[in-house]
């Protein structure tokens, strides 16, 4: 039972086997390339251009202060308070109050280079002096050529809460340095921005400063803590974050939740690192998601396909089966297979949009050699015949025998003049034939009428035409070849 369903459906099984195959094998490449891709645009493109998101929000939120310092060392006031020599304090203190409370500023503050006075809103802060530590970037700013810098730094005024402060030059009026203003800010900025970047691309932000320690990240949420160095996984690559580049440098490393993709790029304003990562895990599910959506859509395709070819095998089977394939004399096709085959090649040649001919051959005076030979020796020119026109057509053509002596041959992609170059070609091979009969020796020719199919025409009317073509060749002295439009 086995071997007769194997014998029968192996060819399904093959191509059932070939289509999973070939749908598998196109799903995991297509799974395989989708998954890099996007792991390469996470890493070359989404990680660093969120990166110069924040980079640009930052320069944001930096630009309104920075104007606001600059606003503070171009005001006459302070500068005619300083140079007439800084005899109220109150006015200056009131002043400075007055642009903390205007402008929210978490401080503001103005350092005179003749007294050496710290003044903020609440008053004198203290005197700078070069032998403290804290006091450089006043003596500092004195010496630059810039007006203005930005500098992160803890503020006395506010229990040495790490701030980033504006330090703008105020010059006389002459150009000449006559101390330092400005306002501050506290890291909350940077943690607030770190939490709306994460909150709307699902990725994780962090500061870190030039030997590895995070020093700013999200103010929600459980992010990294320490240093880098001693984070596992990260710490094999921490060096290479801390590069100061100022191109974003991007890298991979594994940890606990799977593999982190990483950017980093170095800012200078504040000499830190600015560290984006994200895990591709959700970006690939989405992949995985498609992957098994094809290989769902692929297997009903397969089924499908496979009753289909199932259906039109049996159905083929059966129209076999009821009409005999064969001519039983000479093996060739009978003119209920070719009818079958006929309607195959028309949907071919309109698909391809390729030319469709036919030949209808008679063999001469067959009638006179039954009579005079007897029903065996038409029989044995009848076989020669098909030999011949076998061995002499290509393997694409269809070859029958249409009945008696008479064989209908057709020519696939075969415009008619190449045809009736084909159908001369068999007329001087089928001339050149003897057959022996006892002591003589039979010539055999034949008429061949020639025709191309019109495109929509029945194999009734296209026959119709070949065999008015015979017919004029039968009556122009037989042995020819003629054609027909």
């Amino acid at each position: 039972m086995l071997s007769v369903f194997w014998k029968k459906y192996s060819l399904l099984v093959w191509l059932g086997v070939i289509l999973i195959l070939g749908f598998l094998a196109t799903s995991l490449a297509s799974y395989w390339v989708s998954r890099d891709q996007i792991r390469r645009s996470i890493i070359d493109q989404g990680l660093p251009l969120t990166g110069d998101n924040i980079y640009s929000e930052i320069q944001r939120d930096v630009l309104r202060p920075t104007f606001i310092s600059s606003l503070m060392a171009s005001d006459t006031f302070v500068r005619d308070w300083i140079l007439s020599g800084e005899q109220d304090s109150s006015q200056i203190v009131r002043y400075l109050n007055e642009v903390k409370r205007e402008y929210g500023a978490v401080s503001s503050f103005l350092v005179s280079n003749n007294t050496h006075n710290y003044y903020y809103p609440n008053g004198i802060l203290k005197s700078v002096k070069k032998t403290e530590s804290r006091d450089d970037w006043f003596f500092r700013v004195r010496d630059m050529k810039t007006p203005y810098e930005m500098n992160l730094d803890v503020d006395l005024a506010n229990q040495d809460t790490v701030t980033i402060f504006i330090n703008y030059r105020v010059l006389d009026y002459d150009g000449n340095f006559i101390g330092a203003t400005g306002v501050g800010l506290t890291l909350d900025s940077l943690a607030r921005v770190i939490d709306d970047i994460q909150q709307r691309y699902n990725r994780r932000v962090y500061f870190v400063n030039e030997v590895g320690e995070i020093i700013v990240s999200a103010k929600t949420g459980e992010l990294h803590k320490g240093s880098i160095h001693e984070l596992p996984g990260i710490a094999a690559i921490a060096d290479k974050i801390i590069n100061k580049n100022t191109r974003p440098t991007n890298l991979e490393y594994d940890n606990s939740l799977g593999r982190i993709m990483l950017s980093s790029r170095y800012i200078p304003e504040f000499n830190w690192y600015l560290v984006v990562e994200q895990t591709e895990d959700a970006e690939i599910a989405k992949v995985r998601q498609v992957f098994m959506g094809n290989i769902a859509v692929s297997a009903a395709v397969t089924a499908l396909v496979l009753l289909l070819c199932l259906y039109s095998v049996n159905r083929f089977q059966r129209r076999l089966e009821n009409v005999a394939a064969t001519d039983s004399l000479t093996g060739l096709l009978n003119r209920h297979a070719f009818e079958l085959l006929f309607e195959q090649a028309v949907h071919e040649s309109h698909r391809a949009k390729t030319p469709l001919s036919m030949i209808l051959l008679d063999i001469d005076y067959f009638k006179s050699i039954n009579d005079n030979h007897g029903h065996l020796a038409g029989d044995r020119v009848i076989m020669r015949v098909a030999r011949m026109l076998e061995n002499s057509l290509r393997n694409g053509d269809v070859l029958c025998r249409w009945g008696g002596e008479e064989f209908l041959i057709l020519l696939k992609q075969t415009p008619l003049n190449s045809a009736q170059l084909v159908a001369e070609k068999l007329r001087e091979t089928m001339a050149a034939e003897q057959l022996q009969m006892g002591n003589k020796t039979l010539n055999i020719t034949g008429s061949f009428g020639v025709a191309e199919f019109g495109g929509v025409e029945t194999l009734v009317h296209f026959f119709a035409r070949a065999d008015r073509a015979l017919y004029i060749a039968k009556s122009s002295g037989r042995n020819r070849v003629e054609i027909i439009d």
